[in-house]
C-alpha cells in the first residue's frame, strides 16, 4: 500500500490518492468553504483532499507535491471550523493530523504569500470556479471533445469559418482546465514547490501566451485525463481496509453465565456491548449471518463459516465444538457460542488493518531513493529548459519565439519541461502496492514493500517441524514407565502397577498442562478426557521456555503411600534428564528413552514426579501438501532448505523423509534456533527465510531476513517480529509470496527502465525541435499509463522465469486470437499465470 503515495508523486491531484481517500474516513473535502458544495452523482474528488492525510503516511516526495495546505490549516486561518463531514466517519479509527509538513515552506502553516492567494481566490470567486471543475468530470472530458473539434475545424470549414469556430471552442474549452490548473501552480510557487502539476501549467500558459493556445489547451486536457486513467488502473492495487472494518461488527452479544455453565439456547440472556471491551474468557453469541467480533474458538453449537475476505479461502468451512474462528469470520447458517481466546486488539481482523497502515511506513528501498531525488528533479528539469530557451539561439541559431520555418528554443524548453517530468518514474513502485494487494487477497499479509525485496534476495529458507511443517495436532499414543517405578520396565512392572502408574502420570501431566497452547499440552489434555483419574491439584507452577514446566502438586501419594507435595517436571527428555542429582541416573533415562519399546520415531516427552519417570510418545503428521510446497522450493526456487527442531533426530528424520527435506537439526532449544540461523544467513549469504508457528520460535524469526509466521497459531510476539503473515493455517503460500516477490522486483525494474526510456525518447525529439507539445504530451502521458499497465501485471499469478512469463504471454495471445477467429468472446480481459 505504501507505493501508492509514490505511485502518484508526480503530482497532488493524482487520482490513485483521490480513489484511496474517497475510502478513508476524512475531514471537509474543500479548502476554501466552511459549508462544502453539494456533492453530485459522478463527480470526481475533489483532488486536494489528500492534503488531509498523516504527515507519517505520505512519503517527502508526494508531501512536496501537495497543491493546498491542509484543510484544518486553510480553515483555522480563515476563521473556520471542522465541517460537517468529519462528522460522518467518527465510527471508524482516524486522526487528524494538525500543523504537519506539506513543503509549502513553513511546517503545519500557510506563508503571507499563500494566505494573500487563498484571500483573494475566494473574494472574486476563483476558489469556487475551482472546487466545481474539479468536482466533475464530465467537464473534462468535454473540454477535450471540444478542443478535438478545434483540432478538426481548419480541414473541414472555409479559413476565416474555420478560425472563428476554433477560437470559439477554444475559448469555452480552455477555462474548463485551466481555472483549477492556474490556481495549483500558483499556490505551489507561492510555496517555492516545484512539481508535475507546475511544469505542466507552465508549459500551458506559456503556449498561450506564444500563440498556440489549442496546444496548451489540449497538454492540459490530456494530463488530466491520463490521470483519470491511472486512477482506473491504480484502483485495482487497493487493498480495501475501509470495507473490511464496515462489514465487521462494532458490538458482540456478550452471554451471561454462571461459571463454565451455559443455559439452553433458548433460555439464552445477553448484552449487546462494543467489540473493544471483550474479554479474552468471555461468551459470544453469534446468530446466522453475523461476523464473529473477535478470534475465538466454538464453546456451544455448530454451523458453517466463511473467511474468504480474510483469507481468500473461498470453500465454507465446517465449525464445530473447540474448532477456532478467526475474528470477522461470517457465520452462515445455524447459532454458535464462540469463547474469546483474543481481544479485539490481538485478533485477526484488527491485525489485517495494523499491517495495511504498517506497510504504508515501510517503503523499498527503490521508494526511498526515488522520495529524496524527486524533492530536487522537478527544479533541475526547470534549470535545464531555461538552459534550452535562453542558450538555443545563441549555440543552435534556434530563433527565440519561433516561426514557421523552425520551432522557437521557448516552445522547445516547453516540450523539454513536459517530457522530462517525472510521472512516469514516480508510478515505478506500484508494483509494490499491487503485489501487497494481490498476496492479501490469498490471505498473506506483508509488512510493506521492503519484504518483498528481502524475500527476493534470500537464497535460504529454514522451516520450524511441529506445527509449521506437521499439523500440530499431537495425538499421544503410548505412556511408558521407564524409570524409578517398580520395575523400571512394562513387561518387568507387575500388571497390577501399570494402569496406577499411567493414570498418575496422565493426571499429573495434564493438570500441568492445562490452558496451554503448546502442541504437547493440547495432546495431554486431550488424551485425558473422559478418563477416570486421580485428582492433581496444581500449589505452584513455573515455565522454562523451550524447555518444560516444573511445578508442585498435592493429590499423588509418594513412595512411602502418604499424600504430600510433591515436585513435578514435564518436558524435553534433555530437560528431564538434566535435572538428575546424578550423571549416572541422567545416562539411564536416556539410555531407556533410547532403548524405548516403542521405537523413537515419535515425539516424545518425560514426566518426573518423585523419582519417577515416565515417557509420553506423540504422533504428529506432516500437513497436506508440504510436500508439493517443498519441491517447488527446491526445484523452482532454487533454495536451500532446511529443518529446524527442538524433537530428536529420528522423529525430525521421519517427518524430513517424508516432505523431501534434507539438511536437518534437531534437539535445538529457542537460544539454539537463533544461533543456527544468523550462522546460516551469514555463511550461505544472500539472507535465510525462516518459516514457523510463532510457538517457541519468535527469536528465529527475528533474526531472520525475513520471518514468516502461521498468524491462526503464532503469539503476539512472533506476530510483532514476524515480516509476513499467513492468514490459512498452512504453508502453501511460502511458494506463492517468494514468487510474487521475485516478479514485483523485476516488474519495478522493468517499470523504471522504461520510464526513463520513454522520458529520453520523448525529451530529445521535443529539443531537436521534432515533435509539436501536444505529441509531446501524448508520449509522456502514454510513458505513464505504460508503467501503471506494467505493474498492474503484479495481480497476475507469478512466475518464475522470464521464459514462463514470455509462455505464459505468447499462450493468452493464441487463445485471444484463437476466440476473435472463432467470434467468441474473450474468456479473460486479463492474461492469467500457470499455476505455481
Amino acid at each position: 500500500m505504501e507505493a501508492l503515495a509514490l505511485a502518484t508523486a508526480a503530482g497532488g491531484s493524482s487520482p490513485t490518492l483521490r480513489f484511496l481517500l474517497s475510502r478513508t474516513p476524512r475531514p471537509s473535502r474543500y479548502f476554501y468553504h466552511s459549508t462544502p458544495p453539494k456533492r453530485r452523482p459522478n463527480s470526481r474528488p475533489n483532488p486536494h483532499s489528500l492534503s488531509i492525510l498523516s504527515n507519517n503516511s505520505l512519503s517527502p516526495s508526494l508531501r512536496s507535491r501537495r497543491l493546498l495546505p491542509p484543510c484544518c490549516v486553510a480553515c483555522k486561518a480563515h476563521g473556520h471550523g471542522d465541517h460537517d463531514d468529519d462528522h460522518h466517519h467518527h465510527d471508524h479509527d482516524h486522526h487528524h493530523h494538525h500543523g504537519h509538513g506539506h513543503g509549502h515552506g513553513g511546517e503545519g502553516e500557510l506563508n503571507r504569500a499563500q494566505e494573500g492567494i487563498i484571500r483573494f481566490a475566494k473574494a472574486v470567486g476563483w476558489a469556487d470556479l475551482a472546487d466545481l471543475l474539479r468536482e466533475h468530470l464530465q467537464l473534462c472530458c468535454c473540454s477535450m471533445a471540444l478542443l478535438l473539434l478545434a483540432s478538426a475545424c481548419p480541414y473541414v470549414l472555409p479559413d476565416r469559418a474555420a478560425k472563428s469556430l476554433q477560437n470559439g471552442l477554444i475559448a469555452i474549452a480552455f477555462p474548463l482546465v485551466g481555472v483549477s490548473a492556474a490556481l495549483d501552480a500558483v499556490l505551489n510557487l507561492a510555496a517555492g514547490t516545484v512539481n508535475i502539476h507546475v511544469l505542466m501549467a507552465l508549459a500551458a500558459f506559456a503556449s498561450v501566451f506564444m500563440g498556440n493556445s489549442l496546444e496548451g489547451a489540449l497538454l492540459l486536457a490530456m494530463f488530466n485525463l491520463a490521470h483519470i486513467a491511472e486512477e482506473y488502473f491504480t484502483s485495482r492495487s487497493m487493498i480495501d481496509v475501509k470495507e473490511l472494518k464496515d462489514n465487521h461488527p462494532d458490538f458482540a452479544l456478550l452471554l451471561e453465565v454462571n461459571g463454565d455453565r451455559l443455559p439452553q439456547f433458548s433460555k439464552l440472556n445477553y448484552t449487546k456491548i462494543p467489540v473493544h471491551d471483550l474479554k479474552v474468557g468471555s461468551y459470544i453469541l453469534v446468530r446466522a449471518g453475523e461476523a464473529v467480533p473477535v478470534d475465538g474458538e466454538v464453546f456451544q453449537g455448530s454451523s458453517t463459516i466463511t473467511t474468504e475476505h480474510l483469507t481468500g479461502e473461498t470453500k465454507p468451512l465446517e465449525r464445530k465444538v473447540g474448532d477456532s474462528i478467526p475474528g470477522g469470520a461470517r457465520n452462515l447458517e445455524g447459532m454458535m457460542i464462540v469463547k474469546a481466546t483474543k481481544s479485539w486488539k490481538d485478533s485477526t481482523l484488527n491485525r489485517i488493518v495494523q499491517l495495511t497502515e504498517e506497510g504504508k511506513l515501510n517503503k523499498p528501498k527503490l521508494q526511498r531513493w526515488l522520495d529524496e531525488f524527486g524533492e530536487h528533479y522537478s527544479k533541475v528539469v526547470v534549470a535545464l529548459s531555461l538552459v534550452v530557451a535562453l542558450s538555443g539561439p545563441f549555440l543552435f541559431k534556434w530563433p527565440f519565439i519561433g516561426n514557421s520555418v523552425s520551432r522557437g528554443s521557448i516552445y522547445r524548453a516547453l516540450g523539454l519541461m513536459v517530457a522530462a517530468s517525472p510521472c512516469a518514474l514516480a508510478v515505478a513502485p506500484l508494483a509494490y502496492a499491487t503485489a501487497i494487494s494481490a498476496c492479501a487477497k490469498k490471505g498473506i499479509l506483508l509488512k510493506g514493500g521492503h519484504v518483498l525485496d528481502a524475500l527476493a534476495a534470500c537464497q535460504s529458507i529454514a522451516f520450524d517441524k511441529t506445527g509449521t511443517l506437521t499439523t500440530g495436532k499431537l495425538m499421544c499414543k503410548a505412556i511408558e514407565p521407564i524409570h524409578g517405578h517398580l520395575g523400571g520396565r512394562r513387561y518387568e512392572v507387575p500388571s497390577c502397577c501399570i494402569p496406577n502408574c499411567e493414570s498418575e502420570a496422565l493426571a499429573v501431566a495434564a493438570a500441568m498442562e492445562k490452558g496451554t497452547t503448546h502442541p504437547i499440552g493440547r495432546a495431554v489434555v486431550d488424551h485425558s478426557r473422559g478418563k477416570d483419574l486421580p485428582d492433581i491439584s496444581v500449589e505452584s507452577f513455573e515455565s522454562v521456555p523451550g524447555r518444560g514446566l516444573f511445578a508442585t502438586l498435592t493429590g499423588i501419594k509418594s513412595l512411602t503411600g502418604d499424600k504430600e507435595l510433591l515436585k513435578a517436571s514435564l518436558g524435553s527428555v534433555e530437560y528431564i534428564a538434566s535435572l538428575c542429582k546424578s550423571s549416572d541416573e541422567s545416562a539411564k533415562i536416556k539410555e531407556a528413552v533410547r532403548t524405548s519399546a516403542y521405537g523413537n520415531d515419535f515425539v516424545q516427552a518425560a514426566l518426573s514426579v518423585d523419582k519417577k519417570v515416565t515417557l509420553f510418545h506423540f504422533e504428529d503428521e506432516p500437513r497436506p501438501g508440504v510436500a508439493e510446497v517443498i519441491s517447488t522450493l527446491k526445484d523452482r526456487a532454487k533454495l536451500r532448505i532446511m529443518m529446524l527442531t527442538g524433537d530428536h533426530e529420528s522423529s525430525a528424520r521421519r517427518v524430513a523423509n517424508t516432505v523431501g527435506i534434507n539438511e536437518v537439526h534437531c534437539c535445538l532449544k529457542p537460544e539454539d534456533k537463533l544461533n543456527q540461523v544468523k550462522s546460516a544467513s551469514r555463511d550461505r549469504g544472500g539472507g535465510l527465510i525462516m518459516v514457523g508457528d510463532g510457538i517457541n520460535d519468535a527469536p528465529a524469526l527475528a533474526a531472520a531476513t525475513v520471518g514468516i509466521v502461521l498468524a491462526q497459531r503464532a503469539s503476539a510476539t512472533a506476530i510483532a517480529v514476524a515480516d509476513v503473515l499467513l492468514l490459512q493455517d498452512n504453508i502453501s503460500g511460502v511458494p506463492f509470496v517468494i514468487a510474487k516477490a521475485r516478479q514485483t522486483t523485476s516488474l519495478v525494474k522493468q517499470s523504471v527502465a522504461l520510464a526513463l526510456t520513454c522520458i529520453f525518447f520523448a525529451s530529445l525529439p521535443s529539443v531537436l525541435g521534432f515533435l509539436p507539445l501536444w505529441l509531446t504530451v501524448l508520449l509522456h502521458e502514454g510513458g505513464t499509463l505504460l508503467v501503471c499497465l506494467n505493474s498492474i501485471r503484479a495481480l497476475n499469478n507469478p512466475t518464475w522465469s522470464w521464459l514462463q512469463d514470455l509462455r505464459q504471454l505468447v499462450d493468452g495471445l493464441r487463445k485471444a486470437v484463437a476466440d476473435l477467429l472463432n467470434k467468441r468472446p474473450p474468456r479473460s480481459h486479463i492474461i492469467q499465470a500457470a499455476p505455481l
